[in-house]
C-alpha cells in the first residue's frame, strides 16, 4: 500500500529486454535502505527488488506489467517517481494507493501559471468513468487532485513542490504515464454494476 506522495526520483541505468519480460535497474537516493523482496512503486507501478548493490536496485518487469504500464518505455536516463510501501503508523498524507496500474494516458497540457503548473492528461473511457471532479487520481505514482473533468481527460493544478520533487517537472507532453483510479471507486463501480439488472 501506498500513499502517493513521492519520496525521491530515481534515474534508469538499464532496461535490458527479456523476451516477452524485462529487467529495470535503477540508481535511487534509498538504495541503501532496501532488501531483496521489498516493494517499491516506481511511476506509480508496485514492484519488488530482485537484486541490488549498494546504489543500483533492480526490478523485473513481468509480460503484463509492460502491457500496461508506459515502464517498458524507459530509456537510460530517465527519471521516475518512487515511493516505498508504508509503514504501519505513518501518517497518511495522500490517498489510498495500491501501485496497481490500470491504464495509461497521455499529458495533453503542460502550462505554467504563476508559481503553480497546469498538467492535463488524457483517460481512457474506464478510467474516466472512475473519476469524479476534485476527486483523486494518481499519475505516474503521484496522487493528485482533479481539478477539472472534462469528457476526455482530467486537469491538475500542480504545487511547486511536487513539481519540484517529482519527474514532472521533465515531462513533456505526448508523454505516457500510468493511471491508478481510486480504489474505493473502484469498488463503488464494482459493487452498483452487480445490483442493476443485466440489458
Amino acid at each position: 500500500m501506498f500513499t502517493g506522495l513521492v519520496e525521491a526520483v530515481g534515474t534508469v541505468v538499464t532496461l535490458e529486454n527479456r523476451g516477452e519480460q524485462a529487467r529495470l535497474t535503477l540508481d535511487l537516493p534509498f538504495a541503501a535502505a532496501l532488501k531483496l523482496g521489498d516493494s517499491v512503486a516506481i511511476n506509480g507501478c508496485c514492484l519488488t527488488v530482485a537484486d541490488l548493490t549498494e546504489k543500483a536496485v533492480s526490478f523485473d518487469l513481468l509480460t503484463q506489467t509492460l502491457k500496461i504500464t508506459s515502464l517498458g518505455q524507459l530509456t537510460m536516463g530517465s527519471t521516475v517517481n518512487l515511493e516505498r510501501a508504508m509503514m504501519v503508523g505513518d501518517r497518511f498524507g495522500g490517498h489510498f494507493v495500491q501501485g496497481h496500474v490500470d491504464a495509461t494516458g497521455k499529458i495533453t497540457r503542460l502550462e505554467a501559471s504563476g508559481q503553480d503548473h497546469i498538467v492535463a492528461v488524457s483517460l481512457p473511457p474506464e478510467i474516466h468513468d472512475l473519476c469524479v471532479d476534485k476527486g483523486s487520481l494518481a499519475i505516474d505514482g503521484v496522487s493528485l487532485t482533479i481539478a477539472e473533468l472534462t469528457p476526455s481527460e482530467a486537469v491538475f493544478w500542480i504545487t511547486p513542490h511536487t513539481w519540484d520533487n517529482t519527474h514532472l517537472h521533465a515531462a513533456r507532453i505526448g508523454q505516457a504515464v500510468n493511471l491508478e483510479a481510486d480504489m474505493l471507486a473502484k469498488y463503488v463501480a464494482k459493487l452498483v454494476s452487480a445490483r442493476l439488472p443485466s440489458a
